[in-house]
């Protein structure tokens, strides 16, 4: 455990790592014309597609957990670069289904194998990417990411309690 992190609580722990991931995709895509927020959008795009989805911003922001109206934003530039079309749902006039060009799929294919390479650095200590640990730890982390997290309700219990 590195120096500053002796004593630390799981959630600055949780924060640090997430910090030092998003610096390291940044820094990794960024000769690809792309950011960590980009990023995410436009890997999700691409699994999803090869899934046979063609998903709507709305889905999108579900899926990557980020805010839809960052989404938004984020296809609209995606767009202005040529990485991605928006186009409207014929089933849903509000919907903007959105999807990669063929410079899109291109320019994530690459990313995609920096962010991997990446990947493998960081969970090294772990045994590699495949590796009982990581699976391990891919599974705590789901069972938190599943976990509630409503920070009102907390804070209506302190107050019921006072």
């Amino acid at each position: 455990m590195s120096k500053g992190s002796e004593g630390a609580t799981p959630g600055f722990l949780v924060w640090r790592l997430s910090m030092k991931w998003r610096t390291a995709v940044d820094r990794a895509v960024a000769p690809l014309g792309l950011t960590h927020a980009q990023y995410s959008l436009v890997a999700s795009l691409h699994g999803m597609h090869r899934t046979g989805e063609r998903p709507s911003q709305r889905q999108l922001a579900d899926h990557t957990g980020l805010e839809p109206l960052y989404v938004s934003k984020l296809a609209r530039s995606l767009e202005s670069a040529g990485l991605v079309t928006r186009e409207r749902d014929p089933r849903d006039p509000r919907a903007v289904q959105l999807a990669l060009t063929e410079q899109g799929r291109e320019t994530t294919r690459r990313a995609i194998e920096v962010v991997h390479a990446l990947l493998e650095q960081l969970l090294a200590p772990l045994g590699g990417l495949d590796s009982e640990r990581t699976h391990g730890l891919a599974r705590d982390l789901a069972a938190l990411l599943d976990a509630p997290l409503d920070p009102s309700h907390e804070n209506e219990n302190r107050q019921e309690q006072s």
